[in-house]
């Protein structure tokens, strides 16, 4: 199993109220956050789950991007990347919800003390009927080694 280092969670609560936001083709961020890795041994790895409601009206399979990065801004390195293609199930008129959750791991990356992580979503350009991010998104992470 290894030794537990860290874990933090980011919850995005920008939808309070019955706020909807587009999504585009540009990711969006949605979550970071930041583990302390100072006291970790020769084998870390990183676990993390991410977690997004995307409403549309429409119940086409719209695909659903989440990007993972280590680090923040040009420098920063895609370690996760997956796409959602089932369709939201509803009825006709009447927005339809999909949660979408990925979980995935950064095995050895450099240790530098202190690891962040931010967690983006998009969808593809050219897509007629967008669908809103609704949330709740979240981002979970925790820091292990050996």
């Amino acid at each position: 199993m290894g030794t537990f280092l860290d874990a933090q969670v980011s919850q995005n609560i920008s939808f309070s109220g019955g706020i909807s936001i587009p999504l585009s083709s540009t990711p969006a961020l949605f979550a970071t956050l930041g583990l302390n890795t100072a006291n970790a041994g020769p084998n870390l790895r990183i676990q993390f789950t991410a977690t997004t409601a995307i409403s549309s009206l429409a119940s086409v399979a719209v695909p659903i991007t989440i990007q993972i990065y280590r680090g923040v801004g040009p420098g920063r390195v895609l370690v996760y990347s997956a796409i959602e293609t089932s369709p939201a199930i509803g009825v006709l008129g009447v927005a339809a919800r999909r949660i979408i959750t990925v979980t995935g791991c950064d095995y050895a990356p450099p240790n530098p003390g202190f690891l962040v992580y931010q967690a983006f979503v998009s969808i593809p350009g050219g897509i007629v009927v967008a669908p809103t991010r609704t949330g709740p998104e979240s981002l979970n992470a925790a820091a292990y080694s050996s």
